[in-house]
């Protein structure tokens, strides 16, 4: 009986390791499982922090206030420009972009380099910051944005906030606010949280219901649907398709791909802003981690998903009307003086901003639309709108 005994004593370690090791792969797993409570936690500390202007240098401006959720997403204010770009936190400083909805900015994938050199996806037009996470932290710390100071500073305003430090605590452990950098993460973690939410992404327009039985488009519309999966006449999803196969669920409209359209100056917010006529936009270019000569005036398709209340148009801010960006791509196929006329200004098209790398494949690759095939284009991107923003739509005629 001693002898059995010995033995066993002897394998009581290897017993216990061998139980620590069956064990693991559950142990693991658990670890993996995200929490769901935690999740929810998380997604309201940053839509609480998606709407503070107090996390902005003169306590002017949120996350909200240039991508306002019962707008789209977008900075509906005009600006004396008609919202052609943004007013930094001072409320003086007038930026040179168009700030693009952030609705399904979380389908955006990565910034990546295919095998034939062509870039896709990234945040912001340039592709600049490669996440979500990245992209919340840029305006806060912008000059001509949210200008805060530095990340200690934006630190030190959520220490003001008790729910904060709480909240912040629960998520990220006792210790989060001793270290700037970890502190500074987290709150870019919660807010890029809120942003992957079905919130911002409900995916609950028209063409999602025709795409589940729910929905019958008119004549208009269908006609519109099938010229913008055609090969043949608009050709539009040529980049503005995403998945494999037209009609795809969870379609965003947009291969993310970068393009120069030859988008002309907008020289009113030029010379509202004091860059003036000499400035040049280099659009992928002026991405710091990007250096080909080959890129320039290049910038990222955007997504069509409620692009009929997103105006004005174009990376600039430079067309105000859907309607005028059709017509902007029809120059390109359409002989005589009236293609070639902006209706907005009722003078020629502007030239190129950057006259190099102009997409002429893509943009040569289309027939003329004609004013019915405008009118269906129109009606089918209509259908793109986020059910809750429908009543929001202009009157088609």
């Amino acid at each position: 009986m001693k002898k059995y005994g010995s033995i066993i004593y002897r394998l009581l370690p290897c017993l216990w390791w061998l139980s620590i090791l069956l064990s693991l792969p559950t142990a693991l797993q658990a670890a993996e499982t995200p929490d769901p409570q935690r999740a929810i936690r998380l997604m309201d500390l940053g839509r609480a922090l998606f709407f503070d202007v107090n996390l902005s240098q003169d306590r002017t401006q949120s996350c909200a206030t240039c991508h306002d959720p019962a707008q789209a997403f977008i900075d509906w204010r005009e600006n004396g420009i008609d919202a052609a770009a943004s007013l930094g936190a001072d409320l003086h400083t007038l930026g040179d972009r168009n700030a693009p909805t952030i609705s399904y900015l979380s389908q955006i994938p990565v910034l990546q380099h295919n095998k034939a050199g062509e870039i896709s996806g990234g945040l912001f037009w340039d592709g600049r910051a490669e996440n979500l996470e990245e992209q919340v932290g840029v305006p806060l710390i912008n000059p001509a944005e949210m200008a805060m100071p530095d990340k200690a500073a934006v630190v030190v305003r959520l220490q003001e906030n008790k729910n904060y430090v709480h909240a912040f605590k629960g998520l990220f452990g006792p210790d989060l606010f001793n270290n700037v950098d970890n502190t500074y993460s987290a709150l870019q973690e919660s807010i890029a949280a809120f942003e992957r939410s079905e919130f911002l992404s409900p995916f609950d327009s028209k063409y999602d219901r025709y795409l589940r039985g729910e929905y019958k488009p008119n004549e208009q519309e269908t006609l519109g649907l099938t010229l913008f999966f055609s090969n043949q006449f608009a050709n539009c999803n040529q980049c503005h398709q995403l998945k494999t196969l037209p009609e795809s669920a969870h379609e965003t409209f947009s291969n993310y791909s970068y393009h120069n359209i030859g988008v002309p100056v907008n020289t009113t917010l030029r010379e509202m802003n004091g860059l003036g006529l000499a400035y040049v936009d280099h659009g992928l270019l002026d991405n710091p981690a990007i250096s080909d000569a080959a890129q320039d005036g290049k910038f990222k398709v955007p997504g069509l998903r409620n692009v009929a209340l997103t105006a004005p148009y174009m990376h600039n801010g430079v067309f105000k009307d859907l309607r005028t960006v059709l017509l902007f791509y029809n120059k390109y196929q359409a002989r005589g003086s009236k293609a070639q006329i902006n209706p907005e200004t009722g003078m020629p098209w502007g030239e190129p901003e950057v006259a190099n790398n102009l997409s002429l494949e893509q943009l040569q690759s289309t027939r003329v639309l004609d004013e019915r095939s405008l009118d269906a284009l129109l009606a089918f991107m209509q259908m793109l709108t986020d059910q809750r923003y429908e009543s929001l739509l202009p009157a088609r005629p």
